[in-house]
């Protein structure tokens, strides 16, 4: 018997290991990646055919690794009543994957990837968040939250590198790329590069004599979802990118005669999609277990909402607020705020709330199981529009005109709990937040989100985003994907006041120079038990290097980190500061217990 088999045969045989195996395991194998449920290794491992070994999983609150397997149900990746993970003293860099270094014209899964991981365990960080990855669009200005799949993976994040690693490109396709700036995605000439990359990697793929690489296992596993989205893909494009709701009806409304003709008519396209899926998720699950090796957890983003022209709601029409015809009669969006005096009339339509409780939430669930599958923690965006949400007639123009509908916060809430006993979430409470969005926050333990860029407004002594007020269970950030950079706000969003707030809060204003490692610091020292900055923060960066300016359609998600920008000393200053106020994380040990990691 060979080590890996001997080394695979115990972990089995022990089903849940503790640190100590773990260690053994990857001391005995050091180039073997968990997790072990890939046909590739239980090839190497010989252990074909027998059932996928369950992935360990850090448990950041307790002294144990547990076990999760993504195709069994996500609510056993934890043991109930095990320390809430969010309550560890942590610190972390928000920054989405097409801001990472790449010369492919957008960030990727490649090396530029792996080395973001590095310089965030080398800082003394265990924290990466990162926006949708699903599909996104130039109709909806590239936003990852305007996507055509709340499930699939958005195919201009697969690595060209990588596919000549793993044997789908030549090295000399690589050398035709074009010249890109590294500091701007640059979506429609990347697309046209990958585009072309991918298709000869489908047409290596399909030269194979035979596919033992985990295809037919990843299209079986994942069929609840990816048979419609790739049918859903090749359709819009054979119909030249028309939504569905302009498809010929019987097609527009799934019947079975078409549903069945469409697919054998299209199934050689149907296939390519569902392989770039399965390099995608394949790229994904190896760059998520080398973040987990180097005790990195990585925060997911979920909208709230999808997009009308999505297989989701081609699939599922009863649990949205659609016409006859499948058109949007309610949409979604927030009253007039702090970021837009009309409000935000974002288009999506809202959910059938009544309809998808009828069947326990199952559409929900099934999202929840497949996000847990790819993020240790999941950040719910727009979290009071699961307690009460703003629906607009679609035939409006802003969204001042609409009203708020109650949403059965509490059963849905409590339907997760029960399926999913130790999610970890963080709530996106920005905007108006009343108290029963409060209320249910504190009633599910939710930590909310506080941006330090709202916190020099109004008065000092009630404003929630002032050190003073926040508490453990919470997330501080200078500020968001949705703001300014800090340096950006001082130099043309604050005004006089809010100057004036900072000087008599903490006796000294900073100027434009020193302002964005002032509010590092002071999210550092922090109570909230987790603190995430933005990337551009960390760099000094102004309001050039902002991620999203809400309302405005396009221009938006196009701002990218150099590589060269990822210095040993920017990562020494960011370790100091960690270690100083104590979010560097020594071990993964329940800091109450004294118990060691291994």
């Amino acid at each position: 018997m060979s080590k890996i088999q001997s080394v695979y045969k115990l972990i089995w045989q022990m089903g849940s290991p503790d640190y100590r195996s773990l260690f053994f395991a990857t001391a005995v194998l050091p180039n073997l990646r968990f997790p072990i449920h890939c046909e590739q290794h239980k090839r190497e491992a010989g252990c074909a055919g027998q059932p996928a070994l369950r992935a360990p999983l850090y448990c950041f609150g307790c002294s144990e690794v547990r076990m999760k397997d993504c195709n069994a149900d996500a609510s056993r990746s934890h043991a109930p009543g095990e320390k809430n993970r969010l309550r560890l003293r942590q610190s972390g860099i928000l920054l989405h994957m097409t801001s990472l270094p790449s010369d492919f014209g957008i960030g990727d899964l490649g090396r530029g990837a792996y080395q973001f991981v590095d310089f965030l365990a080398e800082s003394n960080q265990t924290l990466w968040q990162v926006l949708p990855f699903n599909p996104t669009s130039g109709a909806c200005g590239n936003s990852p939250y305007c996507c055509f799949s709340a499930f699939a993976g958005n195919c201009l994040l697969i690595s060209p590198e990588q596919l000549a690693e793993d044997g789908y490109l030549c090295q000399s396709d690589l050398e035709d790329k074009l010249s890109f700036n590294p500091g701007r995605v640059d979506y429609d000439r990347a697309a046209t590069l990958k585009n072309r990359l991918l298709g000869k990697a489908y047409e290596k793929f399909r030269q194979r004599a035979e596919r033992a690489d985990g295809f037919e296992a990843f299209v079986d596993k994942n069929a609840y979802w990816l048979n419609d989205y790739a049918l859903f893909t090749c359709l819009k494009e054979h119909f030249s990118g028309l939504p569905w709701t302009g498809w010929p009806p019987e097609i527009r409304d799934r019947t079975q005669p078409a549903l069945s003709d469409w697919t054998a008519r299209l199934a050689e396209g149907i296939e390519r999609e569902k392989f770039f899926q399965f390099l995608f998720f394949r790229q994904w699950s190896q760059l998520k277990s080398y973040c987990n090796q180097r005790h990195i957890q990585i925060i997911g983003d979920i909208p709230i909402y999808v997009s009308h022209d999505s297989s989701d709601v081609w699939t599922n029409r009863e649990y949205f607020k659609l016409d006859g015809n499948g058109r949007t009669e309610m949409a979604a969006g927030v009253p007039p705020d702090y970021f837009s005096q009309t409000g935000q009339l974002w288009g999506n339509p809202v959910y059938c709330w009544d309809k998808m409780g009828q069947d326990s939430y199952q559409w929900w669930v099934s999202r929840i199981t497949h996000n847990l599958c790819h993020f240790d923690i999941i950040r719910l965006d727009h979290f009071r529009g699961f307690v009460a949400y703003w629906e607009v007639a679609a035939s409006e123009q802003t969204a001042v005109n609409g009203k708020w509908a109650e949403a059965p916060a509490v059963e849905f809430f409590t339907a997760l709990h029960n399926r999913f006993p130790s999610i970890s979430i963080i709530a996106e409470d920005l905007g108006i937040i009343t108290p029963d969005v409060k209320n249910i926050m504190d009633r599910f333990e939710f930590p909310g989100m506080k941006p330090l860029l709202f916190a020099f407004g109004g008065d000092l002594g009630a404003n929630p985003y002032l050190p003073h007020n926040h508490v453990e269970n919470c997330v501080i950030y200078t500020g968001t994907h949705d703001n300014n950079t800090v340096k950006g706000w001082f130099e043309q969003d604050a005004g006089e006041g809010e100057k004036e707030n900072f000087l008599a809060y903490f006796g000294r204003l900073p100027d434009a120079y020193t302002v964005s490692w002032e509010f590092i610091r002071i999210a550092m020292m922090s109570v909230a038990s987790k603190a995430v900055i933005p990337m551009q923060d960390f760099l000094e960066l102004g309001g050039e290097a902002r991620m999203n300016t809400p309302s405005v359609s396009f221009g938006n998600w196009e701002w990218r980190v150099e590589g060269q920008r990822l210095t040993k000393e920017l990562s020494q200053r960011i370790a100091d500061l960690t270690r100083i106020y104590g979010r560097k994380v020594e071990d993964f040990t329940d800091q109450g217990s004294g118990q060691p990691a291994g």
